[in-house]
């Protein structure tokens, strides 16, 4: 029987239903289990890639994961070192670990050139003593002495305590104002109108306050135990807020003086008042110095103290809101990259080596090995002149220098990120080396950081203020004690004066002549 190479149309297999080839089993539902099988097939090999994708996925997430975990355990450990330093002696680079080895200490005491310091020679001598020769030696006892003409003198300075109070009893002549109705009287030198606590120790109470930073209870302690002078806390206050009223003029005027200031640091702090958040300011130079607490930390508190176009040289750290000054000329302070720098550095090195990034290493290292070589040069050209040339050829190299240190991308974030924040124009690029070519500029913010560090101790003491008036007063008056002392000005002469005079003749107290 011939085969077809196709079937005829009307074809019936007689065999559909149970075919021997197929161990009696029916071709259609063979057919049928073919086409679905396919069909599981497909789905299988999608559902296959689907999970390579997703595997690829938490595969990537995972290693990611890791990195992050590993950054921030360095960072945790570095954090946890730079909070509790081991108890231990820094070694330096030529002395061994050995307790034992002859090596060459550090002489203690200040460093070579160091002006010295000595003791004042009194101007006065209130009384002389004559004292005899001793009959026995006071080392060894012996009594065969031969007796000396020359004579030894020995001046020795000390206070006298006067626990008692100087009371002043002022007879006023009145007169009759006809156009007021009613008699009036003019104030002595050195008396305050109807107060029975004079100038001195109102001036001397702010003074112990601000200068010595002492509570208002140990104030009235010092008075009622050294000059039996006894008042309430309360009155302390009251002697703040009135010399806050007063001082409220000179504290403006302060603040236009340091907005046409040549140069001036700025920084900020935390401060509480009333246990709400707020913040402490401060700008100043070696002349002068302004303190305000705020509520924000923001651009508008920088326009309020050096106003929107500040003439001169502004040296700040790399916080934005200083952008709104304006200034003519900015220096960032160099300590805090340099400080940034080693942190990154010792992130990078606390994690496990393959976690690490070689070139982060390398390039933490020679932003502080330039920054750091920056301030030396700077140091040595401070005394030399302004217009010298040399200044502006210092300043080209340092920035050549950084330019090829900043050329290449990191895979570190954070040493990329302080690479591209190094390069950009419109943040730190232009403010790095200022001080290379003007010689009253300092590299860091160190004068802005000491300043506040004195009242960052009185934040200590004090827990914040606790009004607004509060904060006006601790605004205002370390403002002008601090001013009185940069300005060679007694704190206690200029107090009393604040507290007898007119706005004038405490303007004349606060300054030397030169501001």
């Amino acid at each position: 029987m011939p085969r077809y190479p196709q079937a005829p149309w009307d074809y019936n297999c007689i065999y559909k239903h149970s075919c021997p080839h197929l161990q009696g089993l029916s071709t259609a539902w063979v057919f049928d289990e073919y086409d679905r099988s396919y069909q599981e097939h497909s789905d299988h090999w999608r559902f296959r890639d689907e999970q390579l994708e997703e595997l690829d996925q938490a595969l990537a997430y995972i290693k990611e994961l890791e990195v992050q975990n590993e950054q921030l355990k360095s960072k945790l450990q570095a954090l946890h070192r730079k909070q509790f330093k081991a108890n231990k002696k820094k070694l330096r680079a030529d002395q061994s670990d050995d307790s034992t080895a002859d090596s060459k200490k550090k002489k203690r005491g200040a460093p070579k050139g160091h002006p010295g310091w000595s003791r004042r020679k009194p101007d006065h001598v209130d009384k002389t003593v004559f004292v005899p020769a001793p009959q026995n030696c006071p080392h060894c006892n012996c009594s065969d002495l031969k007796l000396l003409e020359d004579i030894k003198e020995h001046l020795q300075e000390d206070i006298v305590l006067q626990p008692r109070t100087f009371v002043t009893n002022f007879k006023h002549q009145q007169a009759f104002c006809p156009k007021c109705r009613r008699n009036v009287l003019k104030a002595a030198h050195g008396e305050l109108l109807n107060c029975h606590i004079g100038p001195r120790t109102k001036a001397a109470a702010v003074y112990l306050r601000y200068g010595l930073q002492l509570p208002y209870r140990k104030v009235k302690e010092l008075f009622d135990v050294f000059f039996n002078m006894p008042f309430v806390p309360a009155s302390a206050m009251a002697f703040d807020r009135t010399a806050t009223h007063k001082g409220q003029p000179l504290y403006e005027d302060l603040k236009e003086k340091l907005r046409n200031a040549a140069s001036a640091h700025a920084d900020e702090t935390s401060w509480r008042q009333d246990a709400i958040g707020h913040y402490l300011w401060y700008a100043g130079n070696d002349q002068l110095a302004l303190y305000l607490i705020d509520r924000h930390r923001s651009a508008k508190v920088v326009e309020k103290i050096l106003g929107n176009d500040f003439p001169g040289i502004l040296n700040t750290d790399d916080y934005a809101a200083y952008n709104a000054a304006n200034a003519k000329q900015r220096q960032t302070c160099l300590a805090h990259i340099i400080r940034k720098a080693k942190e990154i550095k010792q992130e990078i090195v606390l994690r496990k080596a393959n976690y690490q990034d070689p070139q982060a290493i390398q390039f933490c290292d020679q932003i502080r090995s330039l920054l750091k070589d920056a301030c030396d040069v700077g140091g040595k050209l401070k005394n030399q002149d302004a217009q010298d040339p040399n200044r502006n050829g210092q300043q080209k190299f340092f920035y050549d220098q950084l330019d090829s240190i900043c050329n290449c991308e990191l895979d570190d974030d954070n040493a990329e990120t302080l690479r591209t924040r190094l390069r950009d124009p419109t943040r730190l690029y232009h403010r790095l080396f200022t001080f290379l070519k003007y010689p009253q500029i300092e590299p860091t913010n160190n004068q802005a950081e000491q300043s506040l560090r004195y009242m960052v101790i009185f934040r200590k003491i004090c827990f914040g203020t606790r009004s607004s008036q509060g904060s006006l007063s601790h605004s205002v008056l370390p403002s002008l004690l601090m001013t009185a002392k940069r300005q060679g000005q007694h704190p206690l002469t200029f107090f009393e004066t604040l507290f007898t005079s007119d706005t004038a003749a405490a303007h004349a107290a606060l300054y030397n002549g030169r501001s």
